[in-house]
């Protein structure tokens, strides 16, 4: 579900007039009105988070201290183990 903020149009309250942010579900319909004051709001539109490089994937220590075991690519069709429990390689052939 993404989060939606809201603007008041006119003055409004303190809450609506520095945005008020919504978690909401896409079939929900836009919030017209701030919740506490009732002055009229319109949705902002933001720029969307985006994950850039590899820094999002799990490091070789936090994969290892959660309990998984992490494999890289060592040759056509090889893996070796870097972290975890498990066979040394795995092999698919």
């Amino acid at each position: 579900m993404p989060i939606y903020q809201y603007v008041a149009d006119l003055a409004g309250c303190p809450r609506c007039r520095d945005g008020i942010e919504l978690l909401q579900r896409l079939s929900d319909p836009a919030l017209e009105a701030c919740p506490d004051c009732h002055a009229p709001v319109h949705r902002v539109i933001s720029a969307a988070q985006v994950i850039s490089g590899q820094s999002h994937r799990t490091s070789e220590s936090h994969a290892g201290k959660h309990g998984f075991t992490q494999y890289k690519r060592a040759g056509k069709g090889v893996y070796e183990k870097t972290v975890g429990k498990g066979p040394d390689y795995i092999s698919g052939s």
